[in-house]
């Protein structure tokens, strides 16, 4: 490549600014240094403030369905990108609603991290251990609704804000005990808060949980060359799966909604769930078939849970 930026021109990458966000778009840049033999100095990192990010929002501790939808988290970002203030955009890919705006487009996955939930509590082990009535925290519909499910007598709370804002509500009593992405901690080098994954058995977790996704303009030839050299095969295959599961059930923040795949050479295994946000109601199952087909094998998993659940079961959402 020619056109390889400078420090005097460096190749721009757009990130919300909380230290989760900020260690992937690190992560981004030093793989793209490493690729190209190119300085630090040769990349910006951007920080975008999004509404998702608006502390009076997160104070409020509202459940993100009343504020809006996934789109809290990219807006301002995928904005910026459109005028050609940033080059690139990295996300955690489970806050990317399925559909992209016009001109942008994702097509880089960076090898994907550990995908389970932790749950974190300096008390006890597991949600099994918590006393009758204890109260846990967390705003993730579907952590709520598989909580409920397998503990109906414990209280859920909102839970709203980044690792930080949860972890010091966590050690102020607000709750007893809350879940995190294991994926973050360990981005975070966080190896001292107490938390013990929480295998998919136990708690599927969310769709393309633990991956970093990157975000550019489809016309951007530039960066598609350069994104091209770091992007991961296997964590795109798994994703696209994943998103398709989510896409066929038109998922939202309002939806509790869980899936993974994993590979085994050429073949894929894809687990799913939905349930009610009360989790009176949950349906799960899996499909195996080519890698090649995930995008596929998410479909069919799809409309095989919508016809165990029945036409009525996303009634709550209207």
């Amino acid at each position: 490549m020619t056109d390889m930026p400078t420090p005097d021109a460096p190749f721009k990458i757009g990130t919300r600014g909380s230290p989760l966000a900020l260690a992937q778009a690190y992560e981004t840049r030093a793989r793209l240094m490493a690729a190209f033999d190119l300085p630090e100095d040769a990349f910006e990192v951007v920080v975008i403030k999004t509404t998702g990010d608006d502390r009076s929002m997160i104070d409020a501790d509202r459940p993100l369905k009343e504020i809006g939808n996934k789109g809290l988290f990219t807006k301002e970002i995928e904005e910026s990108m459109l005028r050609g203030d940033i080059d690139i955009a990295v996300h955690s890919c489970k806050d990317m609603p399925v559909e992209q705006p016009a001109g942008l487009i994702l097509d880089c996955y960076l090898p994907r991290e550990d995908v389970r939930d932790a749950f974190v509590c300096p008390h006890y082990a597991s949600i099994h251990d918590l006393p009758q009535g204890a109260v846990v925290g967390t705003s993730s519909l579907r952590r709520k609704a598989q909580l409920k499910t397998r503990r109906p007598d414990l209280q859920v709370v909102e839970f709203r804000g980044n690792v930080q804002t949860r972890l010091k509500k966590l050690a102020d009593g607000v709750a007893t005990a809350t879940f995190l992405a294991k994926a973050g901690l360990n981005r975070m080098d966080m190896a001292d808060v107490p938390a013990h994954p929480i295998a998919p058995e136990d708690m599927l977790p969310a769709v393309a949980q633990g991956a970093i996704v990157i975000e550019r303009r489809s016309s951007d030839t530039r960066a598609q060359k350069m994104l091209a050299a770091i992007h991961d095969t296997d964590t795109g295959t798994r994703v696209a799966a994943e998103r398709a599961f989510l896409a066929q059930l038109d998922g939202s923040c309002e939806t509790p909604i869980a899936a993974l795949a994993e590979l085994d050479g050429t073949n894929m295994r894809l687990r799913g769930e939905i349930l009610s946000p009360d989790g009176s109601a949950s349906f799960a199952g899996e499909i195996s078939g080519a890698a090649a087909d995930g995008p596929a094998l998410g479909r069919q998993l799809a409309k095989d849970l919508l016809a165990k659940a029945g036409p009525g079961f996303f009634d709550w959402r209207s």
